[in-house]
């Protein structure tokens, strides 16, 4: 993977040699989306698309947008990455050389942003990742941005409400040992429950393999080590097989996750088995309040179903990626020069109100937001159970 990154950064640095000048040359600004809009994460990747085309359409019935004085239309170009970091990557080449984009939204998961972020970064194109909260997609990279957390905060959250509401002082994980995210944060929450609770309260750390179906034997061993619930940070689309697999074992352990549980369609595939389950996230649709309950009453009456969190996230990060090229206060038509100007708006973003909360940028391009704990009701509707901030 890494050689073939290193390709098409070569290729890219190629062709903005031969380009060393790219000027709009029209009046329409270009944001490029990198999204799964087929494979393992298109459920996902559709709803963001859902919620990019709510603030598409807000943006042409007021006729563009003004930056400086100037009227600009905006074109949204949706690339899909097919859920694949090389297809992400070679779709990257694409929006910033031959598209022309003046930044980009996207990729949602971290295998896929983070390899595109390190091209984002060595070419000086803006970009904000929705849903990416591994450490490493902004890491030394100050033209990525994200508009959800970091997932590090997730392990101390899940630690302080699991001694609260399950009296819980030993805990087992169950997790995906090769995918990037649920390996990240299985050792981040161990890490988090073992410094609260003492070496070794992490009683049982289960592993499998991405495609596994069966974990019956992960689950033997969890059940049998004196754990007092279960964590999985798994996505949407692998808790309900863990979940009726415990319970058809008769395991009555309670299970948590964190906000990989909430995208997709956990609750059409998992239906009653995860009412009243937990986990931690950037977001949830329900009792939603001040400008979080505008977007789900939008987004319900546009596509009759409440938003998950990354159509959340993706609203959050293409209002504030336009509001950021309002701040330059004006573009040159250089467009090299004018993403610069764009990623220097970002910086300076403070107090940005959306969806999934208030969002002040650091020095890492990451913003300073709380961690929802969320409850899955008896109707199957994520709410707002409680808000843990930094």
């Amino acid at each position: 993977m890494k050689k073939t990154i290193a390709i098409i950064l070569l290729s890219l640095a190629l062709l903005v040699l031969e380009t060393p000048a790219i000027f709009a040359g029209d009046e329409a600004l270009r944001i490029g989306f990198n999204f799964p809009l087929t494979g393992m994460f298109e459920l996902v990747g559709n709803h963001s698309k859902n919620a990019a085309e709510m603030v598409r359409q807000e943006i042409d019935a007021a006729g563009g947008i003004t930056v400086g004085g100037k009227k600009y239309s905006v074109e949204f170009l949706y690339g899909d990455n097919k859920s694949d970091a090389a297809a992400a990557s070679s779709l990257t080449v694409s929006q910033v050389t031959k598209e022309k984009v003046l930044g980009i939204i996207g990729p949602l998961s971290s295998r896929q942003a983070i390899p595109v972020a390190q091209m984002a970064q060595a070419f000086a194109t803006p970009m904000i990742t929705p849903w990416s909260t591994s450490p490493l997609t902004t890491k030394d990279r100050p033209f990525v941005f994200r508009s959800c957390f970091v997932f590090t905060i997730q392990g101390s959250v899940i630690t302080k409400f699991a001694a609260s509401e399950f009296k819980a002082t030993k805990a087992a994980v169950l997790y995906d040992i090769v995918s990037a995210y649920p390996r990240g944060m299985a050792s981040s929450f161990k890490q988090d429950f073992e410094a609260q609770n003492g070496p070794g309260s992490v009683v049982a750390y289960e592993e499998f393999r991405t495609g596994d179906k069966d974990f019956s034997k992960q689950l033997e061993r969890i059940a049998d080590s004196g754990a007092q619930f279960i964590f999985t940070p798994q996505h949407f689309n692998e808790v309900p097989l863990i979940v009726r697999q415990a319970k058809k074992m008769g395991i009555t352990l309670p299970i948590m996750g964190s906000n990989s549980w909430s995208g997709g369609d956990l609750i059409g595939e998992c239906g009653p088995d995860c009412n009243g389950l937990f986990f931690t996230g950037n977001y949830a649709p329900g009792n939603a309040k001040g400008i979080n309950a505008q977007f789900v009453d939008a987004y319900k009456k546009a596509y009759g179903e409440y938003p998950d969190e990354p159509a959340a996230l993706t609203w959050d990060a293409v209002r504030v990626m336009i509001q950021a090229i309002k701040d330059t206060k004006g573009l040159t038509g250089n467009l090299l020069a004018d993403r610069k100007l764009v990623r220097e708006s970002l910086v300076n973003v403070k107090n940005f109100e959306g969806a999934t909360g208030v969002m002040t940028f650091n020095e890492s391009g990451d913003p300073e937001k709380c961690a929802v704990v969320i409850k899955i009701d008896n109707e199957g509707i994520f709410t707002a159970h409680e808000v843990v901030c930094p």
